[in-house]
């Protein structure tokens, strides 16, 4: 009688009591590394020329004011409270709440040898200026938070697709064979859900790693299960037995990715219990450190903390991490509501330029800043802005490129990008490139045909690149 051939369903459905204590959701590696084999996490050179090695994405969920933050509008100003002199688009998320032209409340001022003026909101960014590439003629496709959300994570607000920290992932490996390739920080779980950090149809070992979730103070965010229930020793005899019951398994089936992967996630949960507590051990910074992110102050402390955690994670070999900022929705209350999340980023954000290049990083670290869109230039419920997927900024600095450079340009009054227009495809275009990347190279073949980032579309915008 030939031996039975359990499906791997049953396989796992076996092995579900071991889970608890071992298994950390979200971290699927490859079981080849431990065995010495190259696996989709091991660390591999670019393909072509690269100074950037790492990624830092600053997210902005909810789409801040490009008009009030780094792309000043003089004639907005001057003509403050008389119609829209245009046709608005036909979508508007909330149409019937749209009022008259309303300027900026807050002073803008050039700053550094660039002279790019920075909005009164950002007083600590505006001193990092001249490591800044600017780009004002950002623009995407879809006017909602979870389309466009989905949009910038994956270049796709249709369909499930894998995020672009799990192609760096799947491109780069990751340095570190304890920690992940990918971590997200506090990343809301709406609009766009764990799709947003997901590896979609690659390795499963390329998917971001959630540390704490949206709404959780960074001060208390942890991985899930990484305090173990027993023993070092019982976890080890409990590794080994499902590495022989897996093993035993794939010489009756074959190759199984899937089942090679989840054996994997064991082995890199019982890593991670060392090295990821370790990580989050900001306490071993200096006060002037912690000071310099602005850590000990009640309004910075706790993007301060993920802008801390994002170096640490980074200089550890970690090949993408994101910081969260959530909440800047502000269709109402623009002013008090603008400039008081806006101080919550400001500093930490100087803070880890200037520390990245005080410790020789930021030329090989690339940090990325933005929402998923921008706003309008009219009003709504008086004193707010609505969604405006039509122009808006996005800027970087380090990793490869042009810095103290501001970059295309929106109408006079802010609501379209009309000059060097860079689409989100063209943008991860870019940032494939400055990680080494030709985007149309970078592909994985699923269901018949060779997916990428950008699909069928981007360009690189070589302006970008010093």
């Amino acid at each position: 009688m030939p031996p039975s051939r359990a499906s791997r369903r049953q396989f796992l459905s076996g092995l579900g009591a071991g889970f608890g204590s071992l298994a950390l959701a979200g971290l699927l590696a490859d079981e080849s590394r431990a065995a010495g084999r190259a696996g989709p996490l091991s660390a591999r050179p670019a393909p072509g020329r690269s100074q950037a090695k790492r990624a830092i994405m600053l997210f902005m969920f909810g789409g801040p004011s490009h008009i009030d933050s780094f792309d000043p509008k003089p004639r907005l100003i001057a003509e403050h409270g008389r119609p829209l002199p245009f046709a608005k688009p036909r979508v508007l998320s909330f149409p019937l709440r749209h009022g008259n032209l309303v300027g900026s409340p807050f002073g803008f001022r050039r700053h550094g040898e660039s002279g790019a003026a920075i909005s009164e909101v950002f007083p600590h960014i505006a001193t990092r200026v001249d490591d800044l590439c600017i780009v004002n003629s950002m623009h995407c496709s879809n006017p909602r938070h979870g389309g466009a959300v989905l949009e910038w994570h994956t270049g796709s607000d249709t369909f499930i697709r894998p995020s672009m920290g799990s192609w760096l992932a799947y491109g780069l490996g990751t340095e570190n064979n304890n920690l992940p390739g990918y971590v997200t920080i506090c990343q809301a779980l709406s609009q766009g859900g764990t799709n947003n950090f997901g590896s979609a149809f690659l390795p499963a070992a390329c998917q971001g790693t959630p540390l704490g979730r949206g709404g959780t103070p960074a001060r208390e965010a942890r991985f899930p299960f990484i305090k173990p229930a027993a023993s070092r020793e019982v976890q080890q005899r409990e590794l080994e037995m499902i590495r022989r019951l897996g093993h035993s398994q794939l010489e009756r089936t074959g190759a199984d990715r899937a089942l090679e992967g989840r054996i994997a996630s064991f082995e890199l949960a019982f890593r991670m219990q060392a090295a990821a507590p370790e990580v989050q051990q900001l306490e071993r910074e200096s006060r002037t450190t912690q000071a310099l992110y602005g850590i000990d102050d009640k309004a910075t402390e706790d993007f301060g903390r993920q802008c801390l955690l994002a170096r640490r994670f980074s200089e550890r070999g970690v090949r993408f991490v994101q910081c969260n900022s959530n909440g800047w929705d502000h269709h109402s209350n623009l002013q008090s509501s603008m400039r008081s999340i806006a101080r919550s980023i400001d500093k930490p954000i100087a803070g880890l330029l200037a520390d990245l290049k005080a410790r020789g990083l930021l030329d090989e670290t690339l940090v990325i800043w933005g929402g998923e869109f921008g706003r309008t230039p009219t009003a709504e419920n008086d004193n707010g802005r609505d969604h405006n997927p039509h122009g808006f900024t996005m800027w970087m600095a380090g990793g490869g490129v042009r810095p103290g450079l501001v970059y295309g340009r929106t109408d006079e009054y802010g609501y379209y990008a009309v000059e060097n227009k860079v689409h989100f495809h063209d943008l991860h275009a870019t940032i494939l490139h400055l990680m080494g990347f030709d985007h149309l190279e970078l592909t994985f073949r699923h269901s018949g045909r060779d997916f990428r980032l950008t699909d069928v579309h981007g360009e690189t915008v070589h302006d970008l690149v010093a």
